[in-house]
């Protein structure tokens, strides 16, 4: 039998139904893993093991009574999943890493959390965030920094950094995130983990995502099982009026049309954490190098994050994270002509970059151009206050595009560090993404190649 710390969701499933493993006895032991490594990692704020417990018996129950039957219509039953302290889940404390609700119980679940607990999951409990997910370091002033599995000195990456923690370390077979600028796709990078964030809609946000940044997509070890889970939570909801039926499945072409994206300040060789996901990006086969066909839109994401958080965000300034604090006060001060010029940028960058998609089926790059940082940090560097994400410079441009964007584990640094492989689609094209990305893990099984490292 496979280790169930490392196993996929196909691989659960198969354990479940030939009786080598119950969902009791491997919800049982994921909660055994969480409480040992929680005291190191600092991975999760809050731990439902009772709820888990009785989800996963029901699945045990519906296994034993109705055999294969017993997954039509719950594609997740008695897989152990958690969710981002972000996201609300009903009678489960939704602290968003943030003094200002640390004692906020919602009534009820965000959509997605409805549709895992339909799909059969079992909730493990809330992972870790930055306060309201601001940064991509995840740090706040309720719990310990989450720490790197792969080297507990480093950050885990954020703002899903709780996320990509647990499932790096074994602590579930997925996990629910958010991604407003690389929230997903960061800490998967830093963990060595799949980070997925759909096309925008796909997966209905709410509360309520004004700003049009913000997704819902799953982290997990393989490509197959966040397909799964992100399966199992799209599709329409009246929460979230922005949100769409997602396409039928369409075949991918068995020659996909890849470019290798050339930031304008990448003279001379390649930094080291770049050069190994331009090495990985071969395996995806002929990939064509093409420059940016854009400026760096940061300076208008800066704008319309600043403004919206100013605008929705409870006034109590002195319970707010005082690094988060200094985007609020900017987005104060900011005029309608300001986010105005904004959102006008933002739909020539769409353009541009539609414009692109238009010759090729993929963009790649890293997902980020620097190793994990230190542990207790939010970024990599000193710098301006307003430039807290400027580093995630691969991923933010495709939060303001709403495209599909995927990360998945691309070798390690000399270090022994990870470093992802950051892929882009059209949007609504999310299945051709993702089978790119499974054939690219296929070629690399990441997840294989590397369970003989111990898990803390």
């Amino acid at each position: 039998m496979v280790d169930p710390r490392h196993a996929s969701a196909a691989e659960l499933r198969a354990c479940y139904s030939t009786k080598e493993l119950s969902p009791t006895e491997h919800v049982r032991a994921t909660l055994d893993l969480l409480e040992e490594s929680q005291p190191e990692l600092h991975a999760f704020t809050t731990v439902t093991a009772d709820l888990a417990m009785a989800q996963a018996a029901e699945a045990e129950r519906l296994i034993l009574e109705h055999g294969e039957e017993a997954w039509h219509g719950r594609p997740l039953l008695g897989l152990p999943v958690s969710v981002k302290d972000l996201t609300p889940t009903a009678g489960v404390r939704t602290t968003r890493g943030s003094l200002l609700r640390a004692d906020w119980v919602p009534e009820q679940d965000a959509p997605a959390v409805t549709r895992l607990r339909e799909a059969g999951a079992a909730l493990l409990g809330k992972t870790a965030t930055s306060e309201f997910g601001w940064s991509a370091g995840t740090v706040n002033r309720l719990t310990e920094p989450v720490a790197n599995p792969w080297d507990l000195t480093r950050s885990a990456g954020g703002s899903s950094g709780g996320a990509a923690a647990a499932v790096a370390a074994g602590i579930g077979v997925a996990a629910l995130g958010t991604d407003g600028a690389g929230s997903i796709r960061i800490p998967a990078a830093f963990c060595g983990v799949v980070g997925y964030k759909p096309t925008f809609g796909h997966v209905p946000y709410a509360p309520l995502s004004p700003e049009g940044l913000s997704h819902l997509g799953p982290l997990a070890r393989d490509v197959a099982t966040a397909r799964l889970v992100a399966d199992a939570i799209a599709g329409p909801h009246p929460d979230d009026p922005l949100s769409v039926p997602r396409p039928p499945r369409r075949p991918t072409p068995d020659r996909v049309r890849v470019a290798w994206l050339r930031w304008p300040d990448e003279t001379g060789a390649p930094g080291e954490v770049a050069a190994i996901a331009r090495d990985a990006a071969a395996a995806l086969g002929d990939v064509a190098e093409v420059d940016l066909p854009f400026a760096d839109p940061y300076p208008h994401l800066v704008t319309i994050l600043a403004a919206f958080d100013a605008g929705q965000r409870p006034r109590d300034d002195a319970l707010s994270d005082p690094f988060r604090l200094r985007v609020v006060e900017h987005g104060r001060r900011l005029g309608a002509a300001d986010l105005a010029h904004a959102l006008t940028e933002r739909q020539r960058l769409v353009q541009r970059v539609d414009a692109l998609m238009e010759r090729f089926d993929v963009l790649a790059s890293p997902t980020a151009w620097v190793e994990p940082f230190a542990v207790d940090r939010w970024r990599p560097d000193d710098g301006d206050d307003l430039d807290w994400l400027a580093w995630c410079r691969a991923a933010y441009p495709f939060n303001l595009t709403g495209q599909p964007a995927v990360s998945v584990p691309a070798g390690l640094t000399a270090a022994g560090l990870p470093v992802g492989l950051h892929l882009a689609g059209r949007r609504h094209e999310d299945d051709l993404v993702l089978d790119v990305a499974e054939r690219f893990g296929n070629a690399r099984p990441w997840h294989r190649q590397h369970l003989g490292k111990e898990q803390r």
